[in-house]
């Protein structure tokens, strides 16, 4: 039986094609890595489906290429020696909803939208990355450690027990999910580290290159009862963060984030490009946004202790700071932006980082908080030299764990459809990402371009990993030339 009988055989055939038309859905996404083309796509429908598909590609030495979801930003999804791709997107049902232990379980399918519309009807909500595409997978997201923007501890790592298909073939379970009498069992599968010796962050951030999660439980939370969205507008950046390191260990806010006026105007405009040009004009340079949320239990005690203490901080240490219910010049804007904050991205406009020009190049690391304005100078000194202007250049800061730590994002905007203007851009993101892993940097997704900067810095721990891969997927069948295999 040749492979596109067997591979039909396998999923049904109205879940297989070899169709070159139809497998150009696969062959790009929205970042500049070169286009790749599979040979075949397969849809399965269960964890079955897809130990079977893997262990014929297996055995036969035919690449495998997971992809979860119709949107995709950073490469790890574009079959760079063809073979398969195996489509997740059919594996979309929403398994259990546990409210006593506050988790979900979810298969790789689920979007955004789908998950936020069923929890949302029953009072209850995940928490999410800035602004995900309504149509992407949540659990690539939470695989890819993207960060949520509340960084309540309880909160940082919603990724808990899973199950996966290894290259082998072999259906595993992890963490307590992997009791007997699992999902009936009392552990309920929330413990993503236990019993015993644990494999899960094996698959972050590791593009599909070690397997295939079928199914993951993450954490929810109740949908707050009272939300108080305030706003400073922001000249001083380091002022902000000294601000932030006084308030975030005491856990004061939910949703905790600073936007610049570029990234700010581009969620917020309404009509393209006027409403973008006059936000991007008139927004302060920085916008800190902190939410302050009350839950189920004494939510207005829990709000006015919040707002006591802020008030307090305000007067004492930080007198010159202006934080309030709204920014000046922007009536209602709390409204706008607890929907950003709580929705994921509408289907009916494009993602706000491909408004502006069509495609964004973002290029963001792990740092300490008062490092973050030297990186920033220093990428813009990087971009000028590119002739990148100053005032088109996104930047996002994300607080994590209270402040110890943030994500710092830089967002290059440019025209997919310009081959000179994406080459300027990838040149531009190379030496910047280089001279800052040189400075400190913690780079803890290298994709892409990414990958051999960070990894030929980092020998021994590419060594072992390739180590690893060797055990676990003896024939490099998963994902292929990605990372540092």
């Amino acid at each position: 039986m040749d492979t596109s009988s067997k591979l039909s055989e396998i999923v049904g055939a109205e879940n297989f094609t070899a169709d070159p038309v139809r497998l150009r859905a696969y062959e790009t996404d929205f970042s500049y890595t070169p286009a790749g083309a599979a040979n075949f796509a397969v849809k399965p429908g269960s964890s079955e489906e897809v130990a079977a598909v893997i262990r014929y590609c297996q055995e036969n030495g035919i690449p495998v290429v997971p992809c979860s979801s119709k949107v995709h930003f950073f490469g790890a999804t574009i079959p760079k020696e063809g073979g398969v791709i195996l489509d997740m997107s059919r594996m979309n049902r929403i398994l259990e909803i546990d409210p006593d232990n506050r988790r979900v379980r979810i298969e790789a399918g689920v979007t955004w939208g789908q998950l936020t519309r069923e929890l949302g009807a029953q009072g209850y909500r995940l928490l999410m990355p800035l602004t995900p595409p309504a149509e992407r997978s949540v659990l690539t997201d939470f695989l890819e450690r993207e960060e949520p923007t509340n960084q309540v501890y309880d909160y940082g790592e919603p990724l808990q027990a899973m199950e996966v298909v290894w290259p082998t073939g072999e259906i595993f379970r992890m963490g307590s999910a992997s009791v007997e009498g699992y999902p009936d069992s009392p552990s309920k599968g929330g413990n993503p580290s236990g019993p015993g010796f644990d494999f899960y962050r094996f698959f972050q951030c590791a593009q599909g290159t070690m397997g295939v999660v079928t199914w993951t439980n993450l954490k929810m939370e109740s949908i707050p009862r009272i939300d108080k969205v305030l706003f400073a507008p922001v000249d001083d950046l380091e002022l902000a963060i000294q601000f932030l390191h006084r308030i975030l260990p005491r856990r004061i806010g939910q949703e905790v984030l600073l936007l610049n006026n570029v990234d700010l105007a581009a969620m917020l405009a309404e009509e393209w490009p006027g409403d973008f040009e006059r936000l991007e004009e008139a927004l302060p340079p920085w916008t800190l946004i902190l939410v302050i949320s009350g839950l189920k239990r004494r939510p207005e005690e829990k709000i006015a202790y919040e707002e006591n203490f802020l008030a307090e901080v305000l007067r004492n240490e930080f007198p010159s700071m202006r934080l309030g219910e709204s920014l000046p010049g922007f009536p209602g804007l709390h409204h706008k932006v607890l929907s950003l904050l709580r929705n994921p991205w509408p289907t009916d406009r494009p993602h706000w980082k491909n408004r502006l020009q069509g495609a964004c190049q973002s290029l963001f690391f792990h740092t300490r908080p008062l490092q973050a304005p030297d990186f920033i100078d220093r990428v813009l000194e990087i971009a000028d030299g590119y002739g990148y202007p100053a005032q088109e250049l996104g930047i996002y800061l994300q607080p994590i764990e209270h402040n110890r730590a943030c994500r710092l994002e830089f967002n290059f905007f440019y025209d997919p459809r310009d081959p000179s203007e994406v080459e300027v851009i990838r040149a531009l993101f190379k030496e910047a990402a280089a001279t800052l892993l040189g400075e400190g940097a913690v780079f803890t997704r290298p994709y892409g371009d990414l990958a051999p900067i960070v990894y030929e810095r980092a020998a021994g721990y590419a060594q072992q990993l390739k180590r690893l891969k060797k055990v676990f997927d003896p024939n490099n069948i998963m994902n292929p030339s990605q990372l540092c295999f």
